[in-house]
């Protein structure tokens, strides 16, 4: 998960430590419960072994049903036996809760998932992803005329990279103002050569986080995933509603942009790349950087998960 909306999911809604408390003692009841139960069926079973084991052998001969049976009850003590419950620290009872909560906090955060097969290379993809000026020219519609400003801010990662940028609402009757503030410092994340996020701030310190996740196919295919996040105090059915409608949107105007890219030699941008000193470019050169102008430190990356 990417590190903005991670830090958001563990410090939205934040539950006083009375909430947390009682979620630990109902964790550990719970385990004592399980632990208690798993004592009372040992004797219980050798009770039960005992009494198959008598009668069977009163008689001093034994029938293949009485065998089956003998059989049957030590397979059950046995893996009552192997069922015992592990047990658990307090610290380790803690940290399942907060793991549980965080897991809760980012369902419920969750809004659309959408998952295409495009017909373009990969590196069309990152190439488009990756170049903010595309929100100007290539969304001119969608986004009704969006301005980048200015980049404020872009520091280097280990598989990546963070770059914020200011964009403008140059319309004032632009509908993107019922989500947002006419000016506000945007977040395009690079966390792996197949994951790029984009969070927007929007009113009330609430965000709407786009996380893109692009997997190359074949040298003419690639997968995209498309994961949104909100925190939005909307009814759900109407944000999820707007939503993919907007990410179709999107889509649709991407594709016209895809298709001619594919039809130049996008290696050959991503070695120009290089010598860019532009600054919306910044994180489309640390990608090129960090795996290659042609993908194949991408490729590399694959072949060896695949092993």
């Amino acid at each position: 998960m990417s590190e903005n909306l991670s830090k958001d999911i563990y410090h939205l809604d934040d539950k006083p430590e009375t909430n947390t408390s009682i979620e630990l003692e109902f964790y550990q009841f719970i385990n004592k419960l399980k632990t208690g139960i798993w004592f009372i069926g040992i004797p219980s079973w050798l009770f039960g072994l005992t009494d198959r084991s008598v009668s069977a052998f009163a008689d001093s001969y034994l029938t293949a049903q009485e065998i089956l049976q003998l059989l049957t009850t030590c397979f059950f003590f046995i893996s009552w036996i192997y069922l015992k419950p592990e047990p658990t620290s307090s610290e380790d009872a803690g940290l399942l809760c907060a793991n549980q909560t965080g897991r809760f906090e980012l369902k419920k955060r969750h809004m659309i998932s959408q998952e295409y097969i495009l017909p373009f290379p990969y590196l069309c993809q990152i190439y488009h992803l990756l170049n903010l000026k595309h929100l100007e020219t290539i969304h001119k519609f969608s986004l009704n005329n969006l301005r980048v400003l200015s980049v404020s801010e872009f520091q280097p990662t280990r598989f990546g990279g963070i770059i914020k940028f200011n964009t403008l609402l140059d319309s004032p009757i632009n509908a993107l103002r019922i989500w947002r503030q006419p000016i506000v410092e945007v977040d395009l994340i690079l966390h792996s050569p197949y994951t790029v996020e984009l969070s927007i701030p929007v009113y009330d310190n609430k965000r709407i986080t786009v996380i893109f996740y692009a997997f190359p196919l074949n040298e003419r295919e690639h997968k995209l995933f498309i994961e949104i996040y909100s925190d939005l105090a909307w009814p759900k059915p109407l944000l999820q509603v707007l939503l993919h409608f907007a990410s179709c949107l999107t889509l649709f105007e991407d594709l016209p942009y895809l298709r001619d890219l594919a039809e130049v030699n996008i290696e050959r941008l991503f070695k120009l790349s290089k010598f860019s000193k532009q600054a919306n470019m910044q994180l489309f050169k640390r990608f090129v950087e960090l795996y290659g102008a042609s993908g194949d430190k991408v490729k590399l990356l694959e072949g060896s998960n695949s092993n």
